[in-house]
């Protein structure tokens, strides 16, 4: 599995730094306000679908979510390095590592009631994971998300042990709207631009044969 999620994560890393153009680590003077309601994993659009998933599965995804968003803040937001991504993420899998493979244990164990055997299981759990990766790549937000996903990595670097589940229930949400294209807030009426884009979305009906986000479905 991590081998593919590997992959995902460099291949949205990659194709965001080459969109990105050279912004300050202050980012905004007046910050996008990205805030969401708190979630439990259920709720459409906020994480990949888990049918008949249990509340420990759903947790444990968000959990493995947020991992994978920070994953890819870390590669992708190095133009801003102020901002703390990567030192962040090392951190965040050093202080927090029994809980992160206690999720991803959960996870496993999902795909594991529902697939025939241990290899259907693995294949599952890795194309899910490859399409959570996915599914934090944005282009015109990509300010947003870094600024977000520094924020967030720094709540995580000083969360309680075995805290990670509540922080995600908390900030999962914020985390998806920040792949939304949004600018300047100080002044909006000459620095923000309008894309009238969405974050990806996450549904079946978003990947092909190949395991690849269809054109359709991306953000920005």
């Amino acid at each position: 599995m991590m081998a593919g999620i590997k992959a995902a994560a460099v291949a949205v890393a990659a194709f965001g730094m080459a969109m990105a153009a050279p912004a300050s680590a202050q980012i905004f003077l007046k910050s996008p306000n990205f805030t969401g309601a708190r979630v439990t994993g259920a709720e459409p659009g906020v994480m990949l679908p888990l049918p008949g998933a249990r509340p420990e599965e759903l947790r444990a995804a968000m959990v493995w979510g947020m991992r994978a968003g920070l994953n890819v803040a870390a590669l992708q937001c190095q133009f801003a390095p102020t901002l703390l991504t990567l030192n962040q993420y090392n951190y965040i899998l050093s202080d927090h590592s029994t809980e992160l493979a206690k999720a991803y244990d959960t996870l496993h164990g999902y795909f594991k009631r529902h697939h025939k055997n241990a290899k259907a299981a693995l294949t599952a759990l890795d194309q899910y994971g490859t399409r959570t990766y996915l599914g934090f790549s944005t282009v015109h937000g990509q300010l947003g998300f870094c600024l977000t996903a520094s924020r967030i990595g720094s709540a995580a670097m000083f969360a309680p042990k075995n805290g990670l589940g509540e922080l995600a229930s908390e900030r999962m949400m914020e985390f998806r709207n920040s792949l939304k294209a949004a600018g300047e807030q100080q002044f909006p009426r000459f620095l923000v631009y309008d894309y009238r884009e969405q974050p990806p979305r996450l549904d079946n009906a978003c990947w092909d044969r190949k395991n690849t986000l269809k054109k359709s479905c991306r953000a920005g």
